[in-house]
């Protein structure tokens, strides 16, 4: 996709925001670009990451979100007040690299299910006839190998005859096919998840030690009673997990992550500095020194294997209400040459998030109001009027954002949401006088409106 076309996409969902989204698509453009060079080049040209600056609520974590899902590209948002310095008790800032090569798996372990999809489904039926046919399987004595004894004949499980069980299980698959027997009941083993230990007190080995153990530690599985129809999904993805090549999927989610990961540093500003580095700055610049080399680029060890992080890209987002840009480390805002700064939202943006993107909030909550037979028509007037709202209390209290938008829209149809389904009540007009009446009084009074609105 162009730098053009991925704008396009990014304003089917967020408002606003133009300067930000062309930095971001071209951001992207140019790793599709360093993939057509030559190998030698290819391996020093290094992605500028970014910096968003602006308030909360308007937009920079959703477009981050957006572009990620737009290529497919695995994606990972962490908050940096998540981590601390290593020496500390908390996560080290190398798990959010394990992080995405995790994201990395799910999404090759996803795109090879479906490319695997016919002979899956061939193998769950097959499973299944299995299950609902209820032969019983031998089960090897695991001491006769060792002091090389046969097992009793007399204890083996006894085994229907070929030509009976193969025409038993024709029978079965066709009924089965013809959806008679969604309603009997099988047994099925399912893999539980099990919980490593706590290890909080390795420090920065912790994530590395876990991930040791859960290698090292058997799987537990438990037998489920499900109908056939319960049973279908988890059969089919336990038999599409046997198909796939685990070594294949860790070696293109490893791929994947170095050269396509995007990582999204959520709350750059609360590790800043500010001023004199005592008390519990000295901690905050602890953990943006600990971030420098996964920025700069460094190798993380994974169960998966070794992950460069060299190529990925970093987009770092903060209000930096109190602090500035500035107050990070020199080395750490070198890393970041893009910088880019998100306005508030005026009446206009805030109208425009009502109703334009695809699956606005106003017709969410119309589809959430029709389920139970109530028509909710807006009309623009009230949408304004939504809208005028939200900017006079982010600019009278705290200023939240589009986030704002979801508290008037909760006050305003809370008495519709409640009364639904009435027969009193078949179709609600969202104009301004209605919305007058259910926020004006609250918005008027500063005291009730911060703590309401």
């Amino acid at each position: 996709m162009t730098a053009a076309e991925i704008v396009r996409e990014l304003d089917r969902f967020v408002i606003g925001q133009d300067e930000a989204k062309r930095k971001v698509a071209i951001a992207l453009r140019n790793r599709d670009r360093r993939q057509k060079l030559e190998p030698v080049l290819r391996e020093e040209v290094t992605p500028k990451n970014i910096l968003m600056i602006g308030p909360t609520g308007v937009g920079k974590t959703e477009i981050a979100r957006r572009l990620a899902r737009l290529v497919g590209a695995p994606f990972v948002k962490v908050e940096v007040t998540r981590f601390t310095e290593v020496g500390y008790v908390g996560r080290d800032v190398e798990s959010l690299v394990r992080d995405l090569v995790e994201v990395a798996v799910r999404l090759v372990r996803e795109e090879m299910r479906h490319q695997i999809e016919p002979d899956a489904q061939v193998q769950a039926e097959e499973r299944l006839v299995d299950l609902l046919l209820g032969e019983p399987q031998e089960q090897p004595n695991p001491f006769a190998a060792i002091f090389g004894f046969n097992q009793n004949e007399a204890l083996k499980p006894q085994k229907m005859p070929d030509s009976e069980r193969r025409e038993k299980r024709r029978e079965l698959r066709e009924r089965l096919r013809r959806g008679e027997l969604e309603d009997e009941m099988v047994e099925v083993e399912v893999e539980e998840q099990g919980s490593t230990p706590a290890l909080g007190m390795l420090g920065e080995n912790q994530g590395q030690m876990q991930e040791m153990l859960q290698q090292m530690l058997p799987k537990r599985t438990r037998r489920r009673r499900l109908s056939v129809r319960e049973a279908r999904p988890i059969v089919r993805m336990q038999e599409a997990d046997r198909l796939i090549d685990p070594d294949r999927v860790a070696v293109e989610a490893v791929r994947r992550a170095e050269q396509s990961g995007i990582v999204f540093l959520d709350e750059i500003d609360k590790v800043a500095a500010r001023g004199g580095a005592q008390g519990p700055d000295v901690s905050r610049e602890g953990v943006q020194r600990d971030l420098l080399p996964i920025v700069e680029g460094t190798t993380v060890q994974t169960k998966y294997g070794p992950v460069r992080t060299d190529h990925v890209l970093f987009i770092a987002a903060g209000a930096f209400h109190i602090a500035s840009p500035q107050d990070l480390i020199p080395e750490l805002q070198g890393r970041f040459p893009i910088r880019v700064e998100l306005r508030s939202l005026g009446i206009e943006e805030l109208r425009r998030i009502l109703v334009e993107p695809e699956h606005a909030l106003v017709q969410q909550y119309a589809a959430l109001l029709e389920t139970d037979g109530l028509e909710l028509q807006a009309t623009e007037d009230g949408v304004a009027a939504i809208a005028e709202f939200a900017y006079r209390l982010n600019e009278e209290s705290e200023d939240i954002g589009a986030r704002r938008l979801h508290t008037l829209l909760e006050r305003c149809l809370e008495e519709a949401l409640f009364k639904a389904p009435s027969a009193d009540l078949k179709t609600l007009t969202l104009d301004r006088a209605y919305v007058e009446r259910q926020l004006g009084e609250v918005a008027r009074n500063p005291e009730l409106s911060r703590y309401i609105l």
